[in-house]
């Protein structure tokens, strides 16, 4: 085979990079000390960046950053100041989950790749068109997407100029990435913002089916599935942990990138994945590419798996076999560790001395040689040195100011940079009391600037531009609701809100019930879920089709794209995580989205920054039950058990099961499955939030509440006619409808939006 199968490596730190580029990798992608979704790895600071870069590149290894979490509006003018950075360095690529940066990086950084994260979630044809229209590159795909869909969204990327990746080794969530906001609700500190403090992998009361890890999957490892990933045509194989190591980065890419060049050379494959146990693991499961959704992809431990792993093949019984097993597995990891530091010890990333030397007589030009001399990464002993001479086109005459040292040191320190560290400045050959136009050291400057980013241009800094603030749509906040059953339908007797209904994330294929449901509820504005995957994607397309609606609002670019094809008015639900100006601007400008819902995890001070744009609509959810998680795996196999051995397509659309898990601290979650819904979990309280009428009726244009009866778990059903009645006074001002709703909705929180991101 000839095709290049890039293999894409972690690096939470510069020996993690380093042991990454001496295994073997094709790529790594890394993270700085802000904006990136990993904020408990080591990260690297920006001259860690650059020397990376220098270093990665020796080696024909690219680098690319991760920018993976949402931004908020505050935070803009400092994302435009690393942006200007990074514009300037030889970086090949972002890793983006912000819509709101396709916008930004599209109109003012242009020369930057984008690369869509994970987190936005990507698992259908309709969002492959959607992230090819704003601007990005290539797409890592969903991690819980099976080889056939992998291959489908492969080609059609393909037909786009778009790459693609897979995980193929690595820790798994249990949920679908970027729809997880199980560690925001519990603890504070969000998924989206790089926070994540794992609470699938928390201890709980033990279950019903005997579990205390009952959300905590084994890793992903497809080492044996190397030639299905390639004949699925998939771009770049990517590996997990930025918060691990240098030794396990070094062991998992060095057997991975021995497997692709057996596979390459032979067609065959290596039997022996042994050191993949010998580093962190909670034991391997392939089962989400294999579309095999079993109760074997769960391990009731999240520690390291290792030592058991090692114990078990050597079927160690006794205390002393034990005990020589775990010093066979240490000495193993020591002998890496020793091989590991020979083999990266002579890598550099230190700057680059300069030496300035500047020379003239009076009536000559001045001359300026600046000599670059570095380490090489091949062999310690040797260095490399270049040396540029340039000259001004002014000659030198005699001044009453004059370039004295301070003049010229002042001038040039700039190029203590990154890259450069000035070490020596040289003014024995420049005559005294001479000068030339300060425009001309200016131009000379440039040209060395030029001259030292590989001649290349350096691209002048963009200042963020001032978003106004739009009028608002509608002149008084108006209140909408959402609803998932007909039965509810009488609802539409008692208010002129807008009445939104949830179709469900699964559908019988063919089936024209939900088409036929909403012709008979002219009032129904369909709202899509998150995730439709496969089929279900393409039945919520026939049901665009079908009822061809003025508007809907959509949780799914997908959907989204396909609105935004046929005409139709769409609207950004909740779940795109909109926490910025631009993002509404990607949505408007890209693809005609006439309004969007704010996200709930931010807080007061960071939604009262955003900007609407000219004729764009504002939403707001004020109730609503609290999604933690949603998963494409089963949450009751490990909790009350469940007969059938694996996942079906007849369980999204029959399984109604419902539960409750207690963490050890005493915390309880319901976990809902809906009859045409992915498993969830919800926390136990709803989210009512009666201040954001009070403090955004001239932002907002229109509250929100939802009454779905989803994820109420064990919670007594409220009157949905009262609820209604007293939001609807609420906005009118009657201040007697605080207390009553705190009456009637006796366990809730706004925990999020006084907490924010």
């Amino acid at each position: 085979m000839s095709r290049k199968i890039e293999l894409l490596a972690p690096g939470g730190d510069v020996e993690a990079i380093k042991a990454a580029i001496v295994a073997g990798a094709n790529a790594v992608y890394c993270g700085l000390d802000t904006f990136n979704a990993r904020n408990r790895a080591a990260n690297l600071s920006f001259d860690d960046l650059c020397g990376i870069l220098r270093l990665a590149h020796q080696f024909d290894c690219e680098v690319f950053l991760t920018i993976n979490v949402v931004i908020l509006e505050q935070e803009l003018p400092a994302l435009f100041k690393l942006l200007n950075q990074l514009v300037n360095t030889s970086l090949d690529g972002i890793i983006v989950q912000d819509l709101g940066l396709f916008n930004l990086v599209k109109k003012y950084f242009p020369t930057l790749d984008i690369h869509a994260s994970t987190q936005l979630t990507t698992h259908n044809e309709g969002q492959i068109l959607f992230l090819n229209k704003i601007g990005a590159s290539r797409v890592n795909l969903s991690r819980e997407l099976n080889l056939p869909e992998i291959a489908s969204l492969t080609a059609l990327a393909h037909q786009h100029d778009m790459l693609t990746e897979v995980f193929v080794h690595g820790s798994l969530c249990i949920a679908f990435s970027g729809q997880c906001y199980s560690s925001s609700v519990s603890v504070g500190n969000s998924g989206n913002r790089g926070r994540c403090s794992q609470a699938c992998r928390d201890e709980y009361e033990e279950t019903a089916a005997g579990n205390k890890y009952p959300l905590n999957l084994k890793d992903n490892s497809a080492y044996f599935d190397l030639p299905e990933l390639v004949e699925a045509q998939v771009d770049s194989l990517k590996i997990e942990g930025r918060i691990k190591g240098a030794h396990y980065v070094y062991t998992v890419v060095d057997s991975w990138r021995k497997q692709i060049n057996q596979f390459v050379e032979t067609g065959k494959l290596l039997d022996d994945d042994s050191n993949l146990y010998k580093v962190f693991n909670r034991d391997f499961t392939n089962s989400f590419l294999k579309g095999n959704l079993t109760k074997g992809m769960f391990i009731d431990n999240p520690r390291d798996n290792s030592v058991n792993h090692a114990i078990e093949q050597k079927n160690a019984i006794s205390v002393v076999q034990i005990q020589e097993v775990r010093q066979n597995l240490r000495a193993d990891k020591n002998e890496l560790g020793a091989s590991l530091e020979q083999k990266i010890q002579h890598l550099n990333i230190d700057k680059m001395p300069l030496t300035l030397t500047f020379s003239g007589t009076e009536g000559s030009p001045l001359t300026i040689k600046a000599g670059v001399t570095a380490k090489s990464n091949r062999l310690t002993e040797n260095t490399e040195s270049n040396e540029f001479t340039l000259h001004s086109d002014t000659k030198l005459r005699k001044s009453d100011k004059p370039l004295c040292a301070d003049v010229l040191e002042k001038r040039f320190r700039s190029f203590n940079d990154s890259n450069y560290i000035i070490q020596e400045y040289d003014f024995n050959q420049l005559a005294e009391s001479l000068s030339i136009p300060f425009k001309e050291l200016t131009a000379l400057k440039n040209r060395l600037a030029f001259l030292l980013n590989d001649s290349v241009e350096v691209i002048a800094p963009v200042e963020p531009p001032k978003l106004i603030q739009a009028e608002k749509v509608e002149d008084s906040p108006k209140l909408s609701l959402l609803i998932s059953d007909e039965k509810d339908a009488h609802l539409c007797d008692v208010t002129k809100a807008d009445i939104y209904f949830k179709l469900p994330e699964s559908f019988k294929k063919g089936c024209n019930k939900y088409i036929e449901l909403l012709q008979r509820n002219p009032r129904f504005i369909p709202w899509f879920p998150a995730v439709l995957i496969g089929k279900d994607y393409i039945e919520a397309v026939r049901i665009l089709e079908q009822v061809k609606p003025k508007r809907i609002v959509s949780n799914n670019t997908g959907v989204a794209y396909k609105a935004f094809e046929m005409g139709i008015d769409w609207i950004a639900g909740p779940f795109l995580n909109t926490t910025n100006s631009y993002a509404l601007l990607t949505m408007q400008e890209e693809l005609n989205c006439s309004g969007a819902f704010i996200s709930n995890e931010i807080n007061r001070m960071q939604i009262r920054n955003i900007k609407r744009p000219a004729g764009f609509k504002l939403l707001y959810s004020i109730y609503h039950p609290i999604l933690m998680m949603t998963s494409r795996q089963c949450f009751f196999q490990q909790t009350v058990g469940c007969n059938k051995p694996s996942i079906e397509d007849g369980c999204m659309l029959k399984c109604e099961k419902a539960t409750t898990i207690t963490n050890v601290k005493g915390i309880s979650f319901a976990v809902d499955k809906q009859k045409g819904g992915y498993p969830s979990i919800y926390n136990d309280e709803q989210f009512l939030n009666l201040d954001a009428i009070k403090d955004f009726s001239d932002l907002f244009d229109e509250f929100f509440i939802d009454l779905t009866d989803i994820g109420a778990g064990s919670k007594a059903k409220l009157d949905k006619i009262q609820l209604i009645e007293h939001f609807e006074n609420l906005l009118k001002g009657d201040e007697d409808a605080v207390s009553l709703l705190n009456t009637m909705v006796t366990l809730s929180t706004n925990a999020q939006y006084q907490q924010g991101l």
